[in-house]
């Protein structure tokens, strides 16, 4: 793993810069392309870009540490809750959170989200029972597997 930066002999960090097509979109599941922009495993930190089909759902979580969204295009809500996410909402979600992701069946676009994630994703089955726990090691893991499968070069995550 390399460092999420790095400070020259000046002393100064230097920013680090990835256009979009250095990172590519993949399939994470059926209406969902996910592009991985930055882990920091230690930290929990992970970013991602989301683009999902009109009525795309992903399965309910519960967040084990904060959120914060910024939507680009389209539009999603939480099934549980009544406010929809349009074009330049920015969204809040504070640790503990529990909500399922449903992107707007009437959209005419796809919805694309960018996230900043700390901790995991807890996903829950229809009992309430934890069945998948999604942190920045898994994310950048079946990211990674998903590239090579697509005979893509490595992409170059910032932190991976």
């Amino acid at each position: 793993m390399t460092p999420t930066y790095t400070v020259p002999v000046d002393g100064i960090p230097a920013a680090l810069h990835r256009g979009e097509s250095e990172l590519p979109f993949v399939e994470f599941e059926p209406g969902v392309d996910m592009q991985v922009l930055q882990v920091d495993i230690p930290t929990g930190l992970w970013v991602v870009r989301m683009r999902l089909a009109p009525g795309a759902t992903l399965a309910t979580h519960r967040h084990g540490g904060e959120v914060f969204a910024f939507t680009l295009a389209g539009a999603w809500r939480y099934l549980e809750y009544p406010e929809v996410n349009r074009a330049g909402s920015y969204l809040y979600e504070p640790a503990g959170s529990i909500h399922t992701l449903h992107a707007l069946a009437a959209n005419t676009e796809v919805t694309d989200v960018w996230f900043a994630i700390r901790g995991p994703n807890l996903n829950l089955d229809a009992a309430g029972n934890v069945s998948l726990v999604l942190d920045a090691g898994l994310v950048l893991k079946v990211y990674l597997s998903k590239c090579r499968k697509l005979g893509l070069p490595r992409p170059a995550v910032i932190g991976a």
